[in-house]
């Protein structure tokens, strides 16, 4: 037991003081009984030192400490792992909240388009309006050729107006159901964020229950 005493001793000497604290911060982490298991670890460590080589609590006392070790191990580990997986998490977040802006940036710049589409579909509803208020008073007009074929120009013209007019219509439609559809996605997007959070919280507190049961 006296090279094993040795050992430990020149194990724990050689520790620095910021391992020792960065390791206990990592520990305190899991929860107040880790800090109780430390100390009763040191407790241990010093009553075994100070015991006899033919006290019958030495090989006793060193098996707790092997266990008391594998313990703050393998809290430790796990802290670790979580520090880790909270890691990955934050990154995968970052990655979405960057998703989303840029969805919400391109949303903008359609609504923006839309507004002047309708804007110029207004328009030609004035415009065709005008025109038609003009062929009726044409239509009141003497029926002479040179009428005639102004009246059909304008016919024709407002087909055309009627048309583009449509066209823009379909085209409106399209962009409000594209962004119906973006806007949902941006919700079921942060609906999952939310769950991932909750679900990451869940399992928190799991493992805390889990670790104080322990």
């Amino acid at each position: 037991y006296n090279t094993v005493r040795v050992r430990l001793s020149t194990n724990m000497a050689v520790i620095s003081d910021d391992d020792i604290i960065r390791r206990r911060l990592l520990i305190d982490g899991e929860g107040g009984n880790d800090d109780k298991r430390l100390n009763n670890l040191l407790k241990t460590f010093i009553r075994w030192s100070n015991s006899k080589e033919d006290d019958d609590n030495t090989s006793t006392m060193y098996q707790r400490m092997q266990a008391m070790i594998g313990q703050c191990e393998y809290t430790l580990e796990k802290a670790l792992n979580t520090y880790e997986m909270n890691k990955h998490e934050q990154e995968n977040y970052e990655q979405l909240s960057k998703d989303i802006d840029r969805r919400i940036e391109e949303a903008t710049e359609k609504i923006v388009e839309a507004k002047s589409e309708l804007l110029l579909a207004k328009c030609i509803r004035k415009n065709r309006q005008e025109y038609d208020n003009l062929a009726k008073i044409i239509q009141q007009q003497p029926d002479r050729q040179e009428t005639t074929k102004q009246l059909q120009a304008l016919d024709k013209e407002l087909s055309n107006l009627a048309a583009t007019k449509q066209q823009l219509e379909e085209k409106l439609e399209l962009r409000r159901k594209q962004f119906l559809v973006l806007i949902s996605s941006i919700h079921e997007l942060q609906r999952i964020l939310d769950a991932d959070e909750q679900k990451e919280t869940d399992d928190i507190k799991e493992e805390d229950i889990s670790s104080s049961i322990n």
